[in-house]
């Protein structure tokens, strides 16, 4: 299929690459130099493109979702940082009858970390002498801290250990660490009286987040809704 590209920096790149490999086209590529176009300039650039994947920054992303629900095209949203806009970007996709899929990580190996995550969360819920942490470690040029990911797992642990009172602003303690060049870590610890039980995810390279967005291209085309990436992980397993 064609897929067009909003962003091409390294990541774009190399998602240009893989969807080549997997014998997809990516007849368009909008670059920075782009970032001045409206909305509907935007769309009209996307004619003839079967789903659009968006790495860019932010601010871009509604103009961005703009364009493609005015082009009548899927999109995947790799950006992050941009979760305070959700609601309107949600209604936006709604009232367009479009579709679109975010996600705080497209690594496929995350997406699997969030389901253990969840799993050990569960069983530790029935042991309040154990204490749940979560540590995350990204290079310094990472802007945002904590990150989506570590976000997510927060979001995802609480529910498990606190129920209804995570909603009441009881929630697991996030630390994070942005220095050097270090790859995107991120950990979640049990601690006990007389043990501590942890699990880690280390990121070696961007070809994992670069290959589930490709995946959640190909998911998306042909649906309408607003979906979370964990939702292609879900159809995937359960196929």
């Amino acid at each position: 299929m064609k897929i067009a590209l909003i962003g091409y920096g390294a990541m774009g790149k190399l998602i240009d690459q893989l969807a080549v490999e997997r014998r997809h086209k990516v007849p368009v590529v909008i670059e920075g130099t782009d970032a001045g176009l409206s909305a509907a300039e935007l769309a009209g650039k996307l004619e003839g493109v079967a789903a659009v994947i968006d790495f860019t920054v932010a601010a871009a992303v509604r103009r961005n979702v703009e364009a493609c629900m005015i082009a009548q095209v899927p999109v995947v949203v790799g950006t992050t940082g941009w979760l305070d806009q959700k609601a309107d970007i949600e209604k936006l996709v709604s009232d367009a009858g479009g579709a679109l899929v975010y996600g705080a990580n497209f690594s496929i190996g995350v997406n699997l970390f969030y389901k253990i995550a969840a799993y050990a969360a569960e069983l530790f819920a029935k042991f309040p002498e154990y204490e749940a942490f979560i540590d995350e470690q990204h290079h310094s040029r990472k802007k945002d801290a904590p990150s989506g990911t570590a976000l997510k797992i927060e979001e995802i642990v609480s529910s498990k250990l606190f129920g209804e009172d995570a909603d009441e602003g009881v929630r697991v303690p996030i630390a994070a660490t942005r220095a050097g060049n270090i790859p995107g870590t991120h950990r979640v610890g049990f601690d006990g009286p007389a043990d501590q039980i942890l699990l880690t995810h280390t990121a070696r390279s961007r070809e994992g987040f670069a290959l589930g967005a490709v995946m959640a291209a190909e998911w998306i085309v042909g649906k309408k809704g607003f979906f979370d990436f964990t939702d292609v992980v879900s159809e995937t397993l359960k196929r």
